[in-house]
């Protein structure tokens, strides 16, 4: 079967001797949607806003060209829907049901080339290609109308190559799905040339196929080879599908979209709609944007994963791409009544909005293909989900001034939660559902001071002036209430804890990751801050404050070096008798990496103690599984992709060790294993086993991996991601410098 003209951009699953039926998401961006398909059975089809796959029917597949009436598909479909048949034949005296005809093809005879843009399928005679780039968004309140909708369009493309040349007969190829009974019924439409297929409002799946035409029934069989056409009009069944013939001696492409579309008010706790629907007023409208954009799409998608094979070993083209995918499907772009944009990224299977210890991790990427969002969420945090806290001692009542911090989150599934709360934070809590102020105060900063150095942008950073200067006084507030005994350490937890224990975004391992207070991890996160502080508010003009934070780093990294034993090994806890050992705790090194500020010399204190730490632990028994996985914690079976991704990038960029590629092995067998495999990309795992945060947005912390020597992190990342290769782009990126902010 002919492959797509992709020269050497893709590589083919089976290489890698892994099964390649693992479920993908396919998603336009800021639309929260996605067509998942891969797993076997009916695990995936198109959804909007879902916690995980649709768990739908997919029927993608051509008749065969030796046997006539008889199919074959894709292995992503379930039997008829003979249940709600029977609620309408009771006694069974109908005669309306068909012989089942559709039959997967033999796992033997399925191939896959899986991109960040395009995922493609080969079996005999056929080919299933998506494309679903990554595309920029540009800033609604700048932007032009044409630049909004070719990037806001919520739709996926998709090509059928049907490749008849030595059949003896038309075959049929055929495309659709059977909806869930939850919601509208299916229907088919046709407008303009176009033919199309959907449920309701929200979802269609439209081809300008000049043959194709489309029906509904009970299954399959009853539109592909229906006793009369007159009854394709049917419209009780679930099973909707488009059918295009294909004659004998000849090969077809055939172009589809798959568009999804909500109107109207989405959220509550504030009412806010979808930005596309300022540029689209139905889901037809949608389809035929697609349609008539297929080519530029196919193309921008192709270049893309042409360029990120380039930069990228074929494990972790596979893993960023995979990750990716998972992102995109979690985002969504909203705007209030007044035409004010709302960017979130909505946690995967938990549906939190703009969960922040996510933020900080997704930020690495949006800074590079849209840093206004960045700033869009920063600002929704100090306007609507910032608070201000007292802190105290362990095991004390006794309070003292806090400041400025900012909630885990915002929501959870499109319900805005109320003021200075996240949908998550308890109190009188030591572990899951503890609050996380301290942690995400940190996060804030840093995200702040990377997307000023970034975006050099004057304006805004003199907007946000006055918040940096009150996180700089919190933060120090949690170090210690008296100036003289302050350690650069968060030592104090926040009043809303009354009594309980704050904790970090590693909510759900034990103490060596999960307590906050003198965590090491946490600990180089805000020496980070303090670092990126003094920069900022040097360039800034205040110098006082910047000097302080200048003293308050040195406090952190004196602390941090002052901790490790004799061999070199840090606590997971400083000076609390916990002596597990975890690898997170060079995360923190990112920050200044990727900023313009970044100084700090190859043989400095703090990051030789690190270097020194990591080395020691990163071995069978401590810190690798037997598959030679990442462990996180010594003391935890629970291990994060998207963080071993990024320590992985520190470990190479920063501390100048090879890539671990029998790690990179063992971590895509975690997910295309049989049990995770449904769930797209996961982000925890228990010893290899999904047992958490899947369907998940955050491993796009494997975009660092993009970046090269000498060009700007972020420019790199872009460029790659866009396709722009050539000798010339690449030169002016390397030769770039920023403006002065100032």
């Amino acid at each position: 079967m002919p492959k797509p003209d992709l020269g050497t951009s893709l590589f083919i699953l089976r290489i890698m001797q892994f099964s390649p039926f693992f479920n993908a998401h396919h998603s336009p961006i800021g639309a929260f949607s996605t067509l998942t398909f891969g797993y076997k059975g009916a695990s995936g089809g198109p959804g909007i806003e879902l916690k995980g796959p649709a768990d739908e029917s997919l029927y993608i597949g051509i008749e065969s060209q030796v046997q006539p009436n008889q199919f074959f598909a894709f292995p992503w479909f379930a039997g008829s829907d003979s249940v709600a048949q029977s609620d309408y034949d009771v006694e069974g005296l109908a005669d309306t049901q068909f012989a089942e005809a559709v039959r997967p093809f033999p796992d033997s005879q399925i191939s896959r080339q899986f991109g960040a843009n395009t995922d493609v399928w080969l079996a005999p005679n056929l080919t299933f290609s998506t494309y679903s780039p990554i595309r920029p968004v540009p800033n609604p309140e700048s932007a032009s109308l044409s630049g909004l909708k070719n990037s806001l369009c919520p739709c996926v493309t998709c090509e059928l190559v049907v490749d008849n040349l030595k059949g003896q007969h038309e075959v049929k190829a055929f495309f659709g799905y059977a909806g869930s009974n939850r919601g509208p019924n299916m229907r088919t439409w046709q407008d303009q040339g176009v033919t199309g297929i959907g449920q309701g409002r929200t979802v269609a799946i439209a081809t300008d196929a000049k043959s194709a035409y489309a029906g509904i029934g009970f299954q399959p069989e009853s539109v592909l080879t229906p006793r009369d056409t007159q009854n394709l009009s049917f419209m009780l069944g679930n099973c909707a599908l488009i059918v295009v013939p294909v004659p004998a001696g000849t090969k077809a492409v055939i172009r589809f979209v798959v568009g999804f579309y909500r109107d109207g008010l989405v959220t509550t706790g504030q009412e806010l709609s979808y930005l596309y629907s300022r540029y689209f007023h139905n889901v037809e409208s949608v389809c035929k944007h697609g349609l008539e954009h297929f080519e530029e799409t196919k193309q921008v998608s192709l270049a893309s994963d042409q360029a990120l094979k380039s930069r990228l070993s074929e494990v972790r083209f596979h893993h960023l791409s995979h990750a990716l995918r998972s992102y995109l499907g979690a985002t969504q772009l909203l705007e209030t009544p007044e035409k004010k944009p709302v960017w979130i990224v909505n946690e995967g299977e938990y549906r939190m909005m703009n969960t922040f210890d996510l933020t900080v991790d997704q930020l690495f990427l949006e800074l590079a293909m849209n840093p206004w969002t960045v700033q869009n969420v920063l600002e929704h945090f100090i306007d609507r989900y910032s608070y201000h806290d007292e802190v105290r001692f362990p095991n004390s009542d006794q309070q003292f001034p806090g400041g400025i911090v900012f909630t885990h989150d915002m929501g959870v599934g499109n319900a805005f939660s109320a003021r200075g709360f996240s949908c998550y934070e308890q109190a009188k809590l030591k572990g899951v559902f503890s609050y996380m102020s301290c942690e995400e105060l940190v996060n804030w900063i840093l995200c702040a001071c990377l997307t000023i150095d970034a975006t050099r942008d004057q304006k805004w950073a003199k907007k946000i002036l006055p918040t940096l200067l009150e996180t700089l006084q919190s933060l120090m507030s949690r170090d210690n209430p008296n100036p003289l005994l302050r350690n650069g350490i968060m030592g104090l937890d926040s009043s809303r804890c009354k009594g309980g224990s704050e904790i970090t975004t590693y909510d759900s391992l034990d103490s060596s990751l999960g307590q906050a207070r003198n965590n090491t991890y946490l600990g180089v996160k805000t020496w980070a801050a303090y670092t990126l502080l003094e920069s900022v508010l040097r360039l800034l003009n205040e110098s006082q404050a910047a000097k302080t934070a200048g003293d308050q780093a040195k406090k952190a990294a004196d602390s941090l070096i002052a901790a490790a034993d004799g061999f070199g090994l840090l606590p997971a806890v400083i000076d609390e008798g916990n002596d597990a050992r975890i690898i997170p705790a060079i995360e923190g090194l990112v920050y200044p990496f990727l900023t313009s500020f970044f100084t700090d010399h190859p043989d400095s204190a703090l990051r030789k103690v690190l270097k020194r730490h990591f080395e020691l632990i990163l071995r069978p028994g401590i810190c690798l599984f037997p598959d030679n996985g990442w462990r996180l914690s010594s003391t935890s079976r629970n291990s994060w992709l998207s963080k071993i991704y990024l320590c992985q990038f520190v470990s190479e960029a920063i501390l100048g060790l090879p890539a671990d590629t029998k790690a990179d092995a063992a971590h895509w067998k975690w997910l295309t294993d049989e049990d995770n495999a449904y769930f797209a990309w996961s982000d925890q795992m228990v010893e290899g086993k999904a047992h958490g945060s899947r369907y998940y947005p955050r491993g796009v912390t494997s975009a660092l991996w993009i970046c090269t020597d000498g060009i700007n992190p972020f420019e790199a990342i872009r460029n790659c991601l866009l396709g722009e290769q050539n000798s010339q782009s690449v030169a002016q990126s390397t030769q770039s410098t920023k403006a002065p902010l100032l």
